[in-house]
């Protein structure tokens, strides 16, 4: 008897690196590919979407970002915070400072040149490496609360996950690069995207926000039962 051979579906991922939900939803999905393992096999790939395009390189803490974006008070913001902590845990990722010593401010940062180098890793060395960039950034910024809207912070943190430092410099140098983050962005909203994670599967099937593991499933063999080519 022949063995079954998986569908293949692509998966494309709007979001930021500062968002909290786009790491549930991802752990989510991860888990929903672990049980669909044999059945569906998925190509990931990360595109753009900035939170705060308008902030400055200085940054914001994170706290008063919230709560002059949002209107909501320290109280409100920080039981947002322990909710959203909850379902991360029950994702299986904790945001949990990991660094050593008192923990810094928990800061949000301008993230046009991460999405850049994260465009350039799936451009240079595939979804893979894309995703295993993406990954490192997410615990950069929410364990370790490294100041990711800095150029030589992106770089080392490249560079820590095996990219050539130089090669990732020269990309964050890149004003084309610019362009097709921009153009992806655009893309986005042209799509009616107003919140991430989105995730699009076979470039038809719109999965917004962060779900659990089994909405994902079901969506998958749903877009495969239909037929619909990646």
């Amino acid at each position: 008897m022949t063995e079954a051979v998986p569908a293949k579906v692509t998966i494309d991922i709007f979001s930021d690196v500062m968002c909290p939900w786009c790491v549930v939803g991802y752990k989510n999905l991860e888990t929903a590919l672990g049980e669909l393992a044999g059945e569906i096999e998925a190509e990931v790939r990360w595109r753009p979407f900035e939170l705060n395009p308008q902030m400055g390189p200085e940054g914001e803490e994170s706290t008063a970002h919230i709560a002059r974006k949002y209107g909501r008070t320290a109280e409100q913001a920080a039981a947002a915070r322990a909710t959203m902590a909850d379902h991360a845990l029950k994702a299986g990722y904790s945001f949990a400072y990991t660094g050593a010593g008192e923990p810094p401010q928990a800061m949000l940062w301008n993230t046009l040149p991460a999405h850049k180098l994260l465009r350039w890793a799936l451009a240079v060395h595939g979804p893979a490496a894309q995703t295993r960039l993406k990954l490192a950034l997410f615990d950069a910024h929410f364990k370790a609360r490294r100041r990711i809207g800095e150029p030589e912070v992106l770089l080392a943190i490249a560079a820590e996950q095996g990219f050539v430092r130089a090669e990732a410099e020269q990309a964050l140098r890149d004003e084309e690069l610019t362009k097709v983050v921009l153009a992806e962005e655009r893309q986005a909203h042209d799509l009616n995207i107003s919140g991430v994670p989105a995730m699009i599967v076979n470039g038809a099937a719109l999965i917004p926000g962060a779900q659990d593991p089994a909405t994902y499933a079901s969506v998958l063999r749903r877009v495969v039962a239909r037929g619909v080519a990646a």
